[in-house]
């Protein structure tokens, strides 16, 4: 079974969604090829759905594998 990699980025601006987008949050991205070619990253938001957000709203942050289990395990 192939292991996916969860990525996680930063929310860094929230203009306009204030309610859906918490600065200084994590959040999950989902892969969504698509979105990255009109520059957008789809994520689960405040609403606990997956949306498109422009991607200058967040910035990519390395975890290690360790947390990165960990976020996901509670999540589950």
């Amino acid at each position: 079974m192939k292991t996916i990699k969860q990525t996680f980025l930063l929310c860094v601006d929230n203009e306009g969604h204030e309610a859906s987008l918490e600065l200084r949050k994590l959040y999950q991205k989902l892969s969504d090829k698509e979105a990255q070619r009109h520059n957008q990253v789809r994520i689960i938001d405040e609403s606990g759905e997956d949306y498109l957000y422009p991607s200058e709203f967040f910035a990519p942050i390395r975890l290690p594998m360790q947390t990165r289990s960990r976020i996901v395990e509670k999540a589950a």
